[in-house]
């Protein structure tokens, strides 16, 4: 399988929810849901672990990758990633990155990637 690189760097195809729906995997998915509210108090049951990854073209979405700004923003500029954007790093994006910093990681060696 390719890497799936969501708009705001996270590695759809390394994500946990990702992973679960593609195997359709319920222990996954109730795994996944321990792993979120330990590590982001998230409040879900293992039938919200369902994502077919952040740029897939629809296909299913976990609850807060459907209402993400970076994603409507990307989308609604036709842009495969915020690392082609000329306005990155914006308060949307720094936002993100503090709250998850293997998103900031990953977006980072995107940018070494394409330099």
């Amino acid at each position: 399988m390719s890497r799936m690189i969501a708009y705001c760097g996270l590695v759809c195809s390394n994500c946990p929810t990702f992973l679960a729906t593609k195997n359709d995997d319920d222990v996954a998915r109730a795994k996944t849901v321990a792993l979120y509210s330990e590590k982001y108090g998230f409040d879900l049951k293992p039938e919200d672990i369902n994502c077919d990854g952040c740029q897939s073209v629809g296909g299913k979405l976990i609850g807060f990758c459907q209402a993400c700004e970076i994603r409507q923003c990307c989308h609604g500029r036709g842009l495969d990633n915020c690392v082609l954007c000329d306005e990155q790093p914006c308060e949307r994006l720094i936002k993100f990155h503090e709250f998850s910093p293997d998103a900031k990681a990953c977006f980072e060696s995107l940018i070494k990637e394409i330099e």
